[in-house]
């Protein structure tokens, strides 16, 4: 199992938050990735703090390769705005076209996700 860690999480982890613990349980072992678009949303913020050796670690976490099918993420939003899930970002369908086709878990605190798992079946912590 290889467990996606989205952008909630790390965040929360580097504030010492709740799901501390799972993600240092998934680090310690080597369970974790991420992507392009999750280090974009982490990075900018790390660097204007100066948290280099941050960046630095999270560059050595596996990286999943975004392969970006348009025509899925429409499909993503369609399904999802029929539902009445509204307000989903198109950052959040790429990240679930990656888990859906790399058959990853993603470890993530928003709740929409959860909402859209109902629809659009993946796995998610």
């Amino acid at each position: 199992m290889n467990v996606l860690v989205d952008s909630s999480v790390w965040i929360d982890y580097f504030r010492e938050g709740v799901q501390s613990e799972k993600l240092d349980a998934y680090i310690d072992q080597n369970l974790v990735c991420v992507n392009d678009l999750i280090l974009a949303e982490l990075i900018p913020f790390l660097k204007v703090k100066n948290q280099n050796m941050l960046i630095a670690l999270l560059n050595e976490v596996t990286n999943i390769p975004l392969d970006i099918d348009w025509r899925k993420i429409i499909v993503f939003q369609t399904v999802c705005l029929r539902k009445g899930i509204n307000k989903i970002g198109i950052p959040d369908l790429i990240i679930l076209e990656n888990v859906i086709d790399n058959n990853l878990t993603l470890f993530t605190l928003d709740r929409h996700f959860s909402l859209m798992n109902q629809y659009l079946r993946f796995k998610v912590i």
